[in-house]
């Protein structure tokens, strides 16, 4: 039925199979199962359009056959044969029994089968399986977190932020250099035997000294002012400062002036040990050798001035520093020091333009008559010096995008918080405006239940539905294949509504499809084995099909088994992320996923996309995007409510978010066409696709990087700063979370769960898109990870009761 079209009336049927007529027998055995026979299957008449024939073949059938539809005309018992226990608290669960004699078929003593005794899990079955994931990009990863944590490093070791040194208090001298040193000139050498020699400019020589920089404002400055008065000057810049700004190292040299190491970030070598120490140097030497290419032997200490007022801490550092072939250059006697700063150029450009100064002023070097300070630094020196240029750009460029980027995504998360609690509010609004007094859909519905080995849950599945107050119901239980006891409690079900279809294993997608192919009715609702239905669930579900360009419904999942941390965790997420998302997506018209746990569809709509696909592992989400872009609307039921077991265990967790993540970066790239297209396919794809894109592909992608930075800046930067931004997002997260709680009618005793959240669970679901984006770039091929059921949907009801 195209969207649009006016939906038949729903009357009884007269043509269903009455008393005289037999009833199919449906049973594809498996390997050792009971012998094949095939008899012809009954054609029931189609006396209004929506009502389906059962399929025209012959099929096996043994004697576990059940019947498929009822003989009475309406398909439905006078009374569900099965009701909830009484519950404690509203978001608990049912639990289902048998309702009192009379209501139903009789079901025997014990259940449904009371020979059978309690679940054992075959552990042959639940073995672990061969591992096929790929394992390089692990290591991809680990090297990439490396890199980021080593740049930020790198980057918080230049700018004082990662192991920074202080300047040395004024005049607090633990104890003064040696005599000898205070009394010397003030450029020292020390010689073979620890003998020290000393020289000074001769008189009338000036040798100029700068400390610091290069300064990208004052260094240009000072090198025009230097040019105009022809003089020349030495420069003791710092590592960091001349990695940033090579050009100026180039400028300086080019220009007949000489550099010299103030150390890497103009570190107090005083208190640094020997190892700061030689990393200071070690570091400015390749930054000058790959800057200009050329190896200083000029040093002077950080925060010294003339020789009488070295420490003996400081000269210690001189003295490991002349071993490795320094000249230690202080001030006084003709050495003239100075900062870059304005101050400093006001002064110099006084000096120099003096009326009858014959001062020459010029480098270090020259003024004493030593050989070239700056000798060329080799080709390895060169190499090794670009290479530290390159990484301390890259560092820098990295740190400054992310300090960039961690403002935009929180922005974003920020916004898209915002957003999803304006249009959740939206959704309740039309919702309720669309409940004022209308004709209630009630027509009759197949349902379609998946099993494949579901023996722990499959029996309370069936009991809810037996127990819905919709009693028009067809339910088709497919056996995929399973190995446990599935089929036998699902085909010893008393209700004749109840039918049972065995097949060899083939997949959810082909039991899907399976069980379509013999659905009775127009409407059809796809459920998994181990969901508990409320009893109004699916009455509820299928009313927005009284609008009939409506082409499927999703239902509201909620977790059963919520009882421990990680149950908590599932919890929040089912209802602040997939139930606000689904409301907002629901008012955009471009809902990308009906969840397999509880969705409404047209029969017709099914159909014309050519049923379920089989091409991703998300079969949910493929269908429902096929379906957007085929021009139905998808739309979100809040009372439609089903009750689902999530995984207990962090490897269950990761096994089936995996499989969902990789399931829906599949589905994404097979209607990435959507983009292109018009109408509601376009509107789907540049809605949908690019939400999904964004913030459940590219954000999550980066997430692991982000949050090294924001280690980061708890560590080296400002924690206050830091503690306070994370408390906001938390205090935003927790304003959502009790609204999303609210409009589901939940308890809000989990949130206190929510921060702890932030540090586990969040992490484990950005490394789940982390390894399914890189699973997909690969090519690998991903298998069907199943969770191991152990019938825990009911959980919080029987700790309760």
């Amino acid at each position: 039925m195209p969207p649009g079209a006016a939906m038949p009336p729903q009357t009884p049927y007269p043509g269903a199979p009455g008393p005289g007529m037999p009833p199919p027998r449906v049973h594809q055995p498996g390997p050792g199962g009971p012998p094949a026979h095939t008899q012809p299957i009954p054609q029931y008449p189609q006396p209004v359009p929506g009502y389906a024939a059962a399929p025209p073949h012959a099929v096996p059938a043994d004697p576990l056959g059940v019947h498929p539809l009822p003989a009475d005309p309406l398909g439905a018992p006078a009374a569900p044969p099965y009701v909830a226990r009484p519950r404690r608290h509203a978001d608990e669960p049912p639990r289902y029994e048998a309702a009192p004699s009379g209501a139903g078929p009789a079901e025997p003593a014990g259940g449904f089968h009371p020979e059978r005794p309690r679940p054992v899990a075959d552990p042959r079955r639940h073995a672990r399986p061969r591992r096929t994931d790929p394992k390089a990009h692990w290591i991809l990863l680990a090297l990439t977190l490396i890199a980021a944590v080593a740049a930020l490093l790198f980057e918080g070791y230049t700018h004082h932020e990662v192991a920074a040194s202080a300047p040395p208090p004024a005049g607090a001298c633990a104890a003064p250099a040696p005599k000898g040193i205070r009394s010397s000139a003030p450029v020292l050498r020390v010689g073979p035997g620890g003998k020290v020699e000393s020289a000074a400019p001769a008189k009338g020589t000036a040798a100029l000294t700068f400390d610091g920089g290069p300064d990208p404002v004052m260094t240009p400055k000072l090198l025009d002012l230097l040019r105009k008065n022809k003089a020349h000057a030495t420069f003791f810049v710092t590592g960091a400062q001349a990695a940033r700004h090579p050009e100026l190292v180039r400028r300086i040299k080019a220009e007949g002036h000489e550099l010299g190491s103030y150390t890497y970030t103009a570190a107090d070598l005083g208190s640094a040990s020997a190892v700061r120490t030689r990393l200071e140097l070690s570091l400015t030497r390749n930054v000058l050798a790959g800057a200009a290419d050329v190896s200083p032997h000029l040093l002077r200490l950080p925060y010294t001035t003339t020789p009488a007022r070295l420490c003996e801490a400081q000269w210690e550092a001189a003295e490991r520093a002349a071993g490795d072939g320094y000249l230690i250059v202080a001030s006084g006697r003709g050495v003239q020091q100075y900062a870059q700063t304005p101050a400093t150029y006001t002064r110099l450009a006084k000096s120099l333009a003096a009326p009858g100064d014959k001062t020459r002023y010029t480098t270090v070097s020259t003024a004493l008559g030593l050989p070239d300070a700056n000798p060329p630094a080799g080709t390895m020196a060169a190499w090794q010096g670009k290479g530290l240029l390159g990484a301390q750009s890259a560092a820098h460029v990295f740190a400054v995008g992310m300090t960039w980027f961690l403002g935009l995504a929180g922005v974003l998360t920020v916004g898209r918080l915002a957003l999803l609690m304006v249009f959740a509010r939206t959704h309740v609004r039309r919702v309720r405006r669309a409940r004022r007094p209308h004709a209630e859909i009630n027509a009759p519905v197949t349902v379609i239940v998946p099993a494949y080995n579901e023996e722990a849950g499959i029996e309370q599945t069936l009991r809810s539905l037996l127990a819905s107050t919709h009693t028009y119901l067809q339910i088709i239980v497919v056996d995929d294949g399973s190995t446990d006891r599935t089929y036998q409690i699902a085909s010893s079900c008393p209700d004749p509504r109840v039918m049972v279809v065995r097949q060899p294993n083939a997949g959810k997608a082909a039991a899907l499809n399976t069980g379509l192919a013999w659905a009775h009715f127009d409407l059809v609702v796809m459920i998994d084995g181990d969901t508990v239905f409320e009893p109004d669930a699916i009455g509820n579900l299928i009313q927005p099909f009284a609008d009939p360009a409506v082409g499927a419904v999703s239902g509201n999942t909620k977790v059963g088994n919520r009882g421990g941390l990680l149950g908590r965790w599932q919890h929040l997420e089912y209802v602040i992320g997939f139930n606000l998302d689904r409301r907002m997506f629901d008012v955009l018209e471009c809902m990308p996923t009906v969840p397999g746990a509880i969705g409404g569809f047209r029969r017709d709509a099914l159909l014309g996309v050519g049923g379920v696909s089989e091409d991703t592992l998300a079969e949910d989400t493929d269908l429902t995007m096929a379906l957007c872009r085929a021009g139905w609307r998808v739309v979100y039921e809040e009372t439609a409510i089903a009750w689902t077991e999530a995984p207990a265990s962090l490897r269950q967790l990761w096994r089936q978010r995996y499989r969902w993540c990789y399931g829906t970066l599949q589905a994404m790239w097979k209607h990435r066409g959507a983009l292109r297209e018009k109408g509601a396919a376009g509107r789907f794809g540049r809605r949908g696709l690019t939400y999904l894109g964004v913030f459940q592909t590219l954000l999550p992608l980066l997430a692991p990087i982000v949050d090294v930075y924001a280690l980061y800046g708890v560590l080296f930067q400002d924690p206050a700063t830091s503690l306070q931004i994370w408390l906001g997002f938390l205090a935003v997260q927790l304003v959502g979370a009790v609204y999303a709680l609210r409009l589901d009618g939940e308890r809000l005793g989990p949130l206190w769960t929510m921060p702890l959240q932030l540090f586990v669970y969040r992490q484990l679901m950005y490394l789940v898109v982390v390894q399914s984006v890189f699973t997909a770039l690969l090519g690998s091929r991903l298998g069907w990870h199943r969770m191991q059921r152990t019938g825990t949907a009911t959980e919080t009801l029987r700790q309760a009761v």
